[in-house]
């Protein structure tokens, strides 16, 4: 894929998920606006992909484990071609396949539905085992949320990765440090989160998720290590890029609507 100005994609689909999310009262604006600049660097710069050839068998694999922020990749899809912007349009609307957790059905470029938090990694553990006997070259990233580490499964996918020394596997944690109710500290607290995965035998790298320099050289395959699977731990504000959002529980699955939704835009519009 052709290299992109990833600030200006982040900024435009904050605004697609905005305008996405007002228009089918759909919600998790803020999970999606903490991911939109990791996305952003990913599908602009990073992933081997081909909207003209999607089910190509040497694309690498991208799966959002944390499906409920699904807007940002439809939003991130349709800006790279896989399918029209208008599309956007139908999001969250009856009858639509652009459904509130991200979905493959009928959807190119989206390799796994996902929604039940925790099924992400070791269904990308398996993909990258997969390719790992075949010979294979390609990565398989997978973007996680930080209240998703809470997910039993998702700790015996990070033993397998490490046993089986799945270097071309990639897990990304969108550490926004707060879930669906409370902060994770609050819930169940992770840390500390570098020396827990590095126990279990992975490359562990953390970068400022909203830099865009640091993401590129983080989501690189520069940052393969031979034998181990890479996470890095990406440090974000939740609902960032509106400021009344930022850091509030609230957001998670409030719907902007009338005044919110329009001084959203306007931050959103003002940071071109």
């Amino acid at each position: 894929m052709v290299a992109m100005d990833t600030k200006e994609l982040a900024r435009k689909l904050r605004i697609h998920v905005l305008n996405m999310t007002s228009r089918g009262g759909s919600s998790h604006v803020g999970s999606a606006f903490s991911i939109a600049d990791i996305v952003a660097v990913l599908y602009g710069r990073v992933l081997n992909v081909d909207p003209a050839n999607p089910q190509d068998p040497l694309r690498d694999r991208f799966i959002l484990s944390k499906g409920h922020a699904g807007a940002v990749i439809y939003a991130a899809l349709a800006e790279t071609g896989f399918f029209s912007i208008e599309k956007l349009q139908t999001h969250y609307q009856d009858g639509s396949d652009l459904s509130g957790h991200v979905s493959h059905k009928g959807i190119p470029g989206v390799e796994l539905s996902t929604g039940s938090l925790g099924h992400g990694l070791p269904v990308g553990a398996g993909m990258a085992k997969a390719a790992q006997l075949r010979g294979n070259q390609h990565r398989v990233v997978v973007l996680l949320g930080d209240g998703e580490c809470d997910e039993g499964s998702n700790w015996e996918a990070i033993l397998f990765a490490a046993h089986h020394k799945l270097d071309n596997l990639l897990a990304i944690i969108d550490y926004n440090k707060i879930q669906s109710l409370d902060t994770v500290a609050q819930t169940l607290a992770l840390e500390p989160l570098a020396e827990k995965w590095q126990s279990f035998g992975w490359n562990v790298v953390e970068v400022d998720g909203h830099d865009h320099a640091e993401l590129g050289q983080s989501l690189s395959s520069g940052v393969r290590q031979q034998g181990q699977p890479t996470c890095v731990i990406a440090h974000t504000t939740k609902g960032c890029g509106v400021s009344f959002m930022e850091d509030s529980v609230l957001w998670h699955y409030r719907t902007a609507r009338g005044e919110e939704f329009r001084a959203a835009l306007e931050e959103l519009e003002e940071a071109a």
